[in-house]
């Protein structure tokens, strides 16, 4: 049958969902993390989907599984020492002459407005395991991040 005799349906021209990409690597969390994962699979159980569009429950579920998957796959991290930089740690350093603290965390906590920071972003692989005082070459132009404190975060 030629395709112009064809009915193309509705469905056919639509975007396709897809489920939201878990970032790779392991999830690492700390307890800080683990409790805010669990505080967001609890509100979106909570949601009542029956007078919600068919299109936002699937959102929400798709949403749902994402969080889920999450929790499920959280790696709480110990509280660490404060004598190099690892995940968990808060960081004071210097880089362009500016001096900035961030606390590394995991993906999903990340917020860099609240200074926190990925475990996995450039800046924070750059900086693990170093020690106070040293300098770490970061950046294309010859930058460079000197760590000037290191304190361990007990958050729960």
């Amino acid at each position: 049958m030629s395709v112009a005799f064809r009915r193309e349906s509705d469905e056919e021209h639509l975007e396709p969902k897809f489920e939201i990409p878990i970032p790779p690597g392991p999830n690492l969390v700390t307890a800080r993390g683990l409790r805010l994962t669990r505080e967001k699979v609890e509100a979106l159980e909570a949601v009542v989907t029956a007078d919600m569009a068919e299109e936002d429950v699937k959102k929400l579920r798709r949403e749902l599984r994402y969080w889920r998957t999450r929790l499920a796959t959280a790696q709480v991290q110990p509280v660490p020492n404060e004598e190099v930089v690892t995940f968990g740690t808060c960081v004071t350093y210097r880089l362009n002459g500016q001096t900035r603290t961030v606390t590394i965390v995991g993906d999903d906590e990340a917020d860099p407005n609240d200074g926190r920071i990925s475990f996995s972003s450039p800046l924070a692989r750059a900086m693990i395991d170093a020690e106070v005082g040293e300098q770490l070459d970061f950046g294309s132009n010859g930058q460079s991040v000197e760590i000037l404190a290191i304190q361990a975060v007990e958050e729960s």
